[in-house]
């Protein structure tokens, strides 16, 4: 029986040396690969990179950059027909040796399982979460207002940090997109991202998608990658604190009732006021300057403002 195909999609930003790393890593799989890296409009030479130093890697290079769940689809959309499984990856993951056999060889004993997350490790080998429940009300407000202790790594919010301790595969509502693997026929049949997401959110939505149509979705912690986290996003931190709200408006106004939307919004409004308040202090201290307080002031009231908007919970379906 011949190996199962897996088609590994990178979405690259800026991040040049680190996408050199990750593509050295899967050269190490000894599963048939076909990869694809979609530049976002880099301006560091990423492209040129790839092209010069990976010449079997098919890439795309984007005139502007359309963000993560487009440009995904772009490369989902070039992988060649009987393409069994499709990896998504973060061009800052390194990836392990034998971490993509063992996640391909978990979904080919688990038939009813769509999609599946490795363990995440820091580059300092330390633990990096990777199995969340999806959002609930409690969740919004411990990310605006903390508390200390276990609660952060609780399942009151959203972690299965005692599972992910230990050694067997167990199931999850979704993992990071840092590094998720896809089964083909269940991306045939609930179709690819959303492209309605610029960045953030969208692996949950793929995730509820998936659930909702009876895929299982596992953590697999056999499987090691090693994700350095953000090297994207930090570049431009207050554009992409504006995205990864707008992206949860959109998910709670896709599947959340209109009265979760409305708490949500007050719990929004409230720990926007408290930032605010907090970063002022801050000025005052001396430990923030003006510009950049301005800056987030801004943001914060862009993120106001997406609340206000009297869209219905329920919006349009995914792309195919």
């Amino acid at each position: 029986m011949p190996d199962p195909v897996l088609g590994v999609i990178v979405v690259s930003y800026n991040t040049a040396d680190l996408l050199r790393d990750c593509l050295l890593s899967l050269q190490r799989c000894s599963l048939p690969l076909h990869i694809v890296v979609v530049d976002n409009a880099s301006s560091d030479g990423s492209a040129a990179m790839v092209r010069s130093n990976f010449p079997l890697v098919r890439v795309i290079a984007n005139t502007e950059n359309r963000g993560f769940a487009a440009a995904t689809n772009q490369g989902l959309r070039a992988l060649p027909a009987g393409t069994d499984y499709a990896l998504l990856l973060n061009p800052d993951s390194t990836v392990r040796p034998g971490a993509l056999e063992t996640l391909v060889d978990f979904m080919q004993r688990h038939p009813r399982v769509g999609a599946a997350g490795p363990r995440l490790l820091n580059p300092d080998g330390s633990l990096q979460e990777n199995a969340f429940t999806f959002p609930t009300l409690l969740m919004g407000f411990l990310d605006f207002f903390p508390l200390h202790g276990r609660i952060y790594h609780s399942r009151l919010n959203g972690r299965y940090y005692p599972q992910m301790r230990g050694q067997r595969p167990f199931p999850i509502d979704h993992p990071l997109g840092a590094c998720l693997l896809l089964r083909s026929s269940a991306l045939d049949q609930v179709g690819l991202l959303d492209e309605g997401y610029f960045i953030y959110v969208e692996e949950v939505d793929l995730c509820y998608r998936l659930k909702q149509a009876g895929w299982q979705v596992y953590h697999v912690p056999g499987a090691q990658v090693v994700h350095h986290g953000g090297q994207s996003t930090r570049q431009i931190p207050n554009r992409m604190f504006i995205e990864l709200h707008r992206s949860r408006w959109r998910f709670f106004r896709r599947y959340y009732s209109p009265a979760f939307c409305w708490a949500h919004r007050l719990i929004t409004h409230l720990g926007l006021a408290r930032r605010a308040w907090q970063d002022r202090r801050a000025l005052q201290r001396g430990q923030l300057g003006a510009a950049a307080l301005a800056e987030r002031l801004a943001a914060y009231q862009q993120v106001h403002d997406l609340g206000r908007k009297k869209e219905e919970c329920k919006e349009q379906g995914p792309w195919d």
